[in-house]
């Protein structure tokens, strides 16, 4: 997803964005892009919105003021490490 979904993209039945750098997005942006994902599908499933961060960067400096202004708003998120997912330890939602 990119700055071309923030403004007259209609995703209704995406269930899964992956955002691969959000540097200098707006956390407004970040919302935008969330709701045209995580709008209720016919079907009922759920959506997923994914943020790929790089450790220790002015990106993670970004996604984490984004981060606390969704949570502000209501949406539930959390932090996999890439060692996690190296590891299997964790879990994937199934799609659809």
């Amino acid at each position: 997803m990119s700055k071309v979904a923030n403004f007259s993209v209609d995703l209704p039945e995406a269930g899964i964005a992956i955002q691969v750098s959000g540097t200098f997005g707006s956390r407004q942006e970040e919302a935008q892009r969330l709701g045209r994902v995580l709008r209720p599908k016919a079907d009922g499933r759920a959506a997923h919105f994914y943020s790929i961060v790089t450790r220790d960067t002015v990106d993670a400096d970004f996604a984490q003021h984004r981060q606390r202004f969704l949570a502000e708003q209501g949406y539930a998120y959390r932090i996999i490490d890439a060692e996690d997912i190296h590891a299997g330890s964790w879990d994937v939602p199934e799609p659809g």
